[in-house]
């Protein structure tokens, strides 16, 4: 621990660079973490991001992402961060629990701070494991190896789309394509969905570290996923497949695509995403021979609240219902306002 003195302060736009280049040096530094991600947050959706830098001797030694998340229907959170899985305070111990104070000092009427980090981190807020995230160790270089390893009923699945004729494209100029599956894909759920402007700014603002994916059966888009390149691996963070061609195993077809494109890119790992354990969005990602990693979230509450409002959520099963019952064209109108205060 150095003598001098830490000093949190909010960072500045003038700060991006510096704030990238700790991060990219950070052995827990993601992509999540990036100064990009804040441009889309407020671009996007209008959220205050309230950005914290850790400073020892004028020298950064830490960073804190935040988002304040404000709605009229859903509340009031702050949150590090929303709509993905990674974000937390990356520094050194003291400089962990001084960020998250300092996180907490900025609450101002929230409902809840929550730090969605994937470490465990020096904090007195509480600790809530209920996430998990579901990776697949890949042989970098070697898709015909990483993919012997799937058993043979996987394998056949894997197959049956290829050989229906489905073809997966990659690329931002498939943005819309994807987007069309997404919002069908939520709606069946019950669940609103972000417009198509967050996915094309995220994807503008990340460059080659996003991959869109779309699977075809003709012209017609039936999956579609979005990755992230974070390190030596690649997370898939939304993935959406149409149910009316579930017999031809389109999302197989897609996740397989993604899984070749990582493998032969040099990537070590293959990140499932999120999820909740036991779910079965959980056993579908089980099924590649994937391990699970709980993910180390912490909140702190003024009002009791220990989770933020999901489609999940009992108190919502109702709206669920009105939702799958909506035109998608009022779907993806009201979806892309809605889902803006929802973490």
């Amino acid at each position: 621990m150095s003598d001098q003195a830490l000093q949190i302060s909010e960072a500045q736009e003038s700060d991006a660079f510096a704030w990238n280049a700790f991060v990219e040096a950070h052995e827990h530094g993601s992509t999540f973490h990036r100064w990009e991600w804040r441009d889309v947050y407020a671009g996007v959706y209008g959220h205050a991001c309230p950005y914290l830098i850790a400073r020892r001797g004028g020298a950064i030694v830490g960073v804190l992402p935040l988002v304040r998340v404000k709605s009229l229907v859903f509340g009031h959170y702050l949150v590090s961060l929303p709509y993905v899985s990674y974000g937390g305070p990356l520094s050194d111990a003291e400089g962990e629990a001084a960020l998250t104070d300092a996180a907490a000092n900025l609450a101002h009427g929230a409902k809840l701070v929550e730090l969605r980090s994937r470490i465990a981190i020096s904090t007195t807020l509480t600790p809530v494991n209920r996430k998990i995230t579901v990776l697949l160790d890949l042989v970098p270089g070697d898709y015909d190896a990483t993919f012997k390893r799937f058993d043979s009923k996987l394998r056949s699945q894997v197959r049956r789309g290829e050989k229906e004729g489905i073809v997966v494209k990659f690329g931002r100029e498939h943005a819309a394509a994807y987007h069309q599956v997404f919002v069908e894909h939520m709606r069946d759920l019950g669940s609103p969905a972000h417009g198509l402007r967050f996915f094309e700014r995220l994807a503008d603002s990340l460059g080659d570290r996003a991959w869109i994916g779309v699977a075809y059966l003709g012209d017609t888009p039936v999956a579609a996923g979005f990755a992230i390149e974070n390190g030596r691996e690649v997370e898939i963070s939304w993935a959406s497949a149409l149910r009316r061609y579930q017999k031809i195993s389109p999302n197989m077809a897609l996740y397989g695509a993604f899984i070749r494109r990582a493998c032969e890119r040099g990537f070590d790992v293959f990140n499932f995403g999120r999820c909740t354990e036991g779910s079965g969005t959980h056993k579908f990602k089980k099924q590649w021979g994937s391990q699970d990693e709980p993910l180390q979230w912490y909140f702190g509450a003024a009002t009791g609240l220990l989770d933020i409002p999901t489609s999940e959520s009992p108190g919502y099963r109702s709206a669920v219902r009105v939702w799958q019952a909506l035109p998608l064209a009022i779907a993806r109108v009201l979806g892309s306002h809605l889902i803006a205060g929802i973490p």
